[in-house]
């Protein structure tokens, strides 16, 4: 049956309440929603629309919202009605994936999360390449930490650099840590923004066979979206091991006194709060005490901070689209950065540094570095 079609009302949202968007129904039509959306900065909002033909079983699935979405949590922090509209969108996402119609760029990605166990279509044996020259080992029983580098540390060539800053500070703080190698799969949260379950749980429990198999207790990732997928989703199918984002980490290094630092050169930073880190995950203070730990370091905050921060538009499957220059987040964000003063931003999620660094080189008035905060913490290193 065609998306655009018109569907009983008690169908269509059955539908979406077995997918998990239960939720909807609860929503009465207020329009919080689309006046806190970020897509409201950039251009006419539709959330509010689509949901309302969705509770009346008119569709309402077939527009371009459902895939503009990055799920960033703004807009269900802020509904007075508790509705989990990130979760509504993945379910009407799941809906329209499972008749083929998602966008092709998506079905792209969901080949490659299929076939190559990443949504970069890079070869599994190239998952280690960010590593060479550091000798990092293979996870063994008895180390503190597994390093779950995640796809786009271990595909991307400008990431590729966190995840060597990340294994420069655990080393110098002495951390017994090892990684996956070849044997680690995307963490599936891709797969599930973009309304997959079924290739989300299978590539879930692909980790979670390997990492419990290893005998890891603790785990600590670079990506938000890997800690959101492994924190809320992996314990659901049985997964045993303590999960933390690695900012959370290294704040506790910091705490035991287990790094040093040189003295540094004074700096104004600014941060960006991950969407997937904060408003998801209540991560707000760690990565803040990090960099306020380095040597000259001075830390401002810009405009909206914390729960009110601005999405950098990367989440939800938008990293793997094409978002207008008029319409990206990032360069509101960035502006932003200028307004404060700041000479760098520094964020902790691999979307948020590529969309602000693309947004740095193409509308900053002045030069803004874009740094994540392993980077920095690496660069201040004694």
């Amino acid at each position: 049956m065609a998306v655009d079609a018109v569907r009983p009302y008690d169908e269509l949202m059955e539908e979406i309440a077995k997918a998990g968007g239960s939720s909807l129904y609860l929503c009465y039509q207020c329009g919080v929603c689309t006046a806190t959306c970020p897509w409201s900065e950039v251009r006419d909002g539709s959330l509010r629309k689509m949901l309302r033909l969705a509770q009346l079983g008119l569709g309402g699935l077939e527009g371009e919202f459902l895939w503009l979405c990055t799920t960033c949590k703004a807009c269900q922090d802020r509904c007075p009605r508790g509705v989990e509209i990130p979760a509504v969108i993945r379910a009407g996402r799941s809906f329209v994936t499972g008749m083929g119609m998602e966008p092709d760029r998506l079905k792209t990605v969901r080949g490659h999360l299929s076939t190559a166990g990443n949504p970069w279509g890079g070869r599994p044996e190239d998952r280690t390449k960010w590593a060479e020259g550091l000798h990092v080992k293979p996870f063994k029983k008895g180390m503190e930490v597994l390093l779950f580098v995640g796809c786009t540390a271990a595909y991307d060539p400008r990431v590729r650099g966190v995840a060597r800053a990340l294994a420069t500070v655990l080393k110098a703080a002495e951390v017994p840590f090892g990684i996956l190698g070849h044997d680690e799969v995307c963490c599936g949260e891709p797969a599930l923004s973009l309304g997959d379950a079924g290739l989300f749980e299978t590539l879930a429990r692909k980790n979670i066979e390997t990492i419990q198999h290893r005998g890891a207790q603790k785990v600590v990732v670079i990506s938000p979206h890997s800690f959101t997928a492994m924190r809320r989703d992996y314990p659901r199918l049985g997964a045993t091991f303590e999960v933390e984002h690695y900012t959370q980490f290294l704040a506790r290094l910091i705490d035991e006194d287990r790094l040093r630092f040189r003295a540094g050169e004074a700096a104004t930073v600014t941060y960006q709060d991950p969407c997937y880190l904060g408003r998801h995950n209540g991560v707000y203070e760690e990565p803040r005490k990090v960099l306020e730990s380095l040597p000259g370091i001075s830390l401002v905050e810009m405009e909206r901070t914390r729960q009110e921060s601005l999405c950098c538009g990367g989440g939800g499957g938008r990293v793997f689209q094409e978002t207008p220059p008029g319409e990206r987040f990032s360069n509101l964000r960035v502006a932003q950065a200028e307004r404060v003063g700041a000479a760098a931003v520094c964020t902790a999620c691999p979307y948020c540094l590529l969309m602000l660094e693309d947004s740095s080189k193409t509308t900053a008035r002045s030069p803004l570095a874009v740094q994540d905060v392993a980077e920095a913490v690496a660069a201040a290193l004694q």
